[in-house]
């Protein structure tokens, strides 16, 4: 069979492939601590599971509006206008079947084939290939470990060319875990104005901040900056919802149109009793988000000081999300030569740097229960103690 020759250019998904083999040598009885995948291990909160199981006993089971019940839509715009300082209405909002999604709609109705779309590396892994499946073509701009791993206004003005279209700016990151200033996104945004480019910023993390760290959402800066915004979220991190498939896009009301377009010919509503649950996040007390925020802070410092006893790796102190990203140049191994040997020897599942622009490094997760924690930092500096 001749495949599409835009499958050929994508690369697959690679936490996937590793997070899928940690699950099959669990399920041989494997003892497999798995630092992969990228989902808070907490169960979602009762309210919220209360809230879909109302919604499915009255009979919220039929198709809806494509771009996202009114309620969920409204509820969104009211959360973007109260916690992040944007003015949003329901109308700026569509709701999409996840975060993910949330992005792939916005290259369908935005990217033409050709426009250039600035990435700082390192990237979640779907970024790049999002924008080559529609015709775009990724400009990945490399960032300096000493400063973050954020991405500079020099660097962005360096980057661009007139055909330009898009920025990607991702705080709290996946894979790093740093999250801009409220400076640093100041100072990003003044270079947006002055280009003219388009800014999605992809805030799925948000609300996983540590040691006084300030979340600053681009738009919020400025009116003439929330003019050239795009906003990426879900409820998948904070909410512990990653099975629901819920993620929202907000932006100009002609985008939302076009990106509802998109959905009403691929996948139309999302799950209908879902969106209630979705509903009730927002709506009711954010004390469940705070008790894994505050779970996720005390794993993040026990992994990263036994991360950083091993000889020969070092990682900086992320201030957000739930990934460590330590360097292991010393060791003399690539990334994915790497994550396959300590899988196979010591059973210890991690992502490869390559998967994100940085070969060097792997992505660690610590969204899982601290005697997992301590086993596997154990079971890696005992494999890394061969080589270093």
């Amino acid at each position: 069979m001749k495949l599409a020759a835009r499958v050929g250019q994508v690369t697959p998904s690679i936490t996937l492939a590793i997070a899928a083999k940690a699950k099959a040598m669990k399920l041989e009885g494997i003892d497999v601590c798995s630092f992969s995948a990228g989902e808070p291990d907490f169960d979602t909160p009762a309210h919220i599971k209360a809230a879909a199981e109302k919604a499915l006993a009255d009979g919220k089971t039929k198709y809806g509006p494509a771009a996202g019940e009114p309620g969920l839509r409204q509820a969104i715009a009211n959360k973007l206008q109260k916690e992040n300082g944007l003015c949003y209405s329901a109308e700026n909002v569509i709701v999409t079947n996840g975060g993910k999604h949330s992005l792939f709609n916005l290259m369908m109705a935005l990217i033409d084939a050709g426009d250039e779309v600035i990435i700082p590396a390192p990237y979640w892994l779907s970024y790049p290939e999002m924008v080559k499946l529609v015709g775009g073509t990724p400009v990945i701009v490399a960032t300096d470990t000493q400063a973050g791993c954020k991405i500079t206004p020099d660097q962005l003005r360096q980057a661009l060319t007139p055909r330009t279209k898009l920025l990607i700016l991702n705080s709290p990151s996946n894979p790093t875990g740093m999250v801009y200033t409220p400076d640093e996104v100041r100072a990003l945004a003044a270079v947006v104005v002055e280009s003219g480019i388009w800014v999605v910023s992809d805030e799925i993390y948000e609300k996983l901040l540590y040691d006084g760290a300030q979340h600053l959402s681009i738009g919020a800066v400025s009116a003439a900056v929330f003019d050239r915004t795009i906003i990426s979220n879900g409820f998948a991190k904070a909410y512990s919802m990653t099975g629901w498939r819920i993620g929202y896009l907000a932006g100009p009301v002609d985008l939302i149109k076009a990106a509802s377009t998109v959905q009403g010919h691929s996948t139309s509503n999302v799950c209908t009793f879902a969106q209630y649950g979705a509903i009730a996040a927002l709506e009711s007390s954010q004390d469940c988000v705070e008790e894994m925020r505050r779970a996720f802070a005390d794993r993040r410092q026990v992994m990263l000081d036994g991360i950083n006893s091993i000889p020969g790796v070092s990682c900086p102190k992320p201030d957000g999300a739930f990934y460590l990203f330590p360097n292991i140049a010393k060791t003399g191994m690539k990334s994915l030569e790497f994550c396959d040997a300590l899988l196979e020897s010591q059973q210890v599942a991690v992502i490869p740097g390559v998967a994100f622009g940085a070969d060097d490094h792997i992505r660690l997760s610590y969204a899982t229960d601290m005697p997992t924690i301590e086993k596997g930092v154990e079971r890696l500096a005992k494999f890394v103690h061969q080589f270093v």
